[in-house]
């Protein structure tokens, strides 16, 4: 009924004069149409899709001022809020600030952060403009006062319903073999000096003091029995998946039906990031950062490898144990080896989860040095945790991203002692599935 008004088209094509009467004929027949469903449902459409800013502008004031007690404009006004136009934003900033929308809260919140925060005396933040400005009085007129400590209690009355369905949701954390990694500072990193005759690099990882709270860490690998717990409840897509998870994924690891790999005390190989992920979920933990690794392998003396700072390799299981070898001693000899790999040999690459307990770190995790490579939510690049964006691409599209590596870490069994070290730093695509691969997860601390 507007559509000569509104086409994107002819908008475009106007000079700035015949533009703005253009708007203002709009406004009129606007004012001059009385309030119905379908005007309801265009102005929706309208306010979160039309090409145009200024009529998405329009929309939204017009949804404030005649239908804001309905459910669908009050939700079109805060999807407004996110408009990647200012001034489409701030209008239904304002909108939501006026008319005290309750649904408008949280969608602010993500804009400016809590008021009880930033209503305190010198709270520092970085506000950039216009949009934190009226994002801060919005919130003030929706919770009526900006005073600090009433704005708090007002907050946690608002969301108790959220937290409520948060706290129902909350998966128990599966303690029942982990071992605690006492909080305290701990020695992190590698005093490289030179590459070796691997030709393994070390200086991504200086030598600092990481500082860490108490935290619980699986005593193995996650084995193929415990995944295959995890494989009878967990839906791909479903509560426990990334975001960002490929559409069409299944959690079933690549190697599940081979028996070098797939019995049950082994542990689960095959998986990739966002399975991994998905299973720390589902168990009530959260993938390991580096530094949480580091520390339940190494303790807080610097030592080289979980046992000490001598190798041992009855300790671990690398390359050696895994292809019967007794020495070898560079990088080309190494390769040599490994070009010889087949589907089927070496015939028992990896030792049970809980084998070698000789091995053992400080705090009594087993394997953090060999038998598979694990998984950390750490990236390799930016150190930050992994926060992928790559659904619906394919892994030459986003294989030579940042983004797209996670951190390994303590070696597998088909690597040499030098990649065994507490601090050697492996990666991998985060969609890629090895069998030299497995994950185990970390868990906040009992309050005990």
């Amino acid at each position: 009924m507007f559509d000569h008004l509104v086409s994107s088209s002819d908008l475009a094509a106007l000079d700035d004069t015949a533009y703005a009467e253009r708007l203002r004929e709009l406004e009129a027949a606007l004012a001059a149409h009385p309030d119905s469903r379908e005007l309801l449902t265009l102005l929706c459409d309208w306010a979160t899709g039309h090409r145009d800013w200024n009529v998405r502008r329009i929309a939204v004031e017009t949804l404030a001022a005649r239908f804001v007690k309905e459910a669908e404009a009050r939700e079109a006004i805060c999807a407004a809020t996110h408009d990647d136009v200012d001034w489409v934003a701030f209008t239904a900033i304002k909108a939501a600030g006026e008319h005290r929308l309750p649904e408008a809260v949280e969608h602010m919140i993500r804009i400016s952060g809590w008021p009880s925060n930033f209503s305190r005396p010198a709270y520092a933040r970085k506000p950039v403009g216009c949009g934190a400005a009226f994002t801060k009085k919005a919130l003030w007129d929706f919770f009526g006062t900006r005073d600090p400590d009433a704005l708090r209690a007002l907050e946690d009355e608002h969301f108790a319903d959220k937290h409520a369905e948060i706290a129902a949701a909350r998966r128990e954390p599966d303690l029942r073999d982990v071992v605690t990694v006492p909080t305290g500072p701990f020695i992190a990193g590698a005093n490289a000096r030179e590459i070796g005759p691997f030709q393994m690099d070390d200086t991504d990882n200086p030598l600092r003091v990481v500082d860490l709270p108490a935290f619980c860490i699986d005593r193995t690998a996650v084995t193929n029995a415990r995944y295959g717990e995890f494989l009878r409840e967990a839906v791909p897509g479903g509560e426990f998946a990334h975001p960002d998870e490929p559409l069409g994924k299944d959690y079933t690891p690549a190697h599940w039906r081979d028996p070098r790999f797939n019995a049950p005390e082994l542990p689960v190989v095959g998986v990739d990031w966002y399975d991994a992920y998905a299973f720390s979920r589902w168990a009530g933990g959260r993938l390991p950062s580096e530094d949480e690794w580091e520390k339940a392998a190494r303790g807080t003396d610097a030592r080289t490898y979980p046992w000490g700072s001598t190798w041992d390799a009855g300790k671990a299981r690398c390359v050696l144990g895994a292809y019967g070898r007794e020495e070898i001693r560079d990088l080309e000899e190494l390769e040599e080896l490994l070009v010889r790999t087949t589907r089927t040999w070496p015939p028992d690459p990896v030792l049970p989860a809980d084998a070698l307990p000789d091995g053992a770190s400080p705090y009594g995790a087993l394997n953090m040095a060999g038998n598979v490579w694990e998984i950390t939510r750490t990236n390799f690049f930016t150190r930050a945790d992994m926060a992928p964006f790559f659904k619906g691409r394919k892994g030459p599209e986003f294989m030579n991203r940042p983004e797209a590596f996670h951190v390994l870490r303590g070696g597998t069994w088909t690597s040499p002692p030098v990649c065994l070290t507490t601090f050697y730093r492996g990666k991998d695509l985060l969609t890629d599935r090895h069998n030299e691969v497995g994950f185990r997860c970390v868990y906040d601390a009992p309050a005990s």
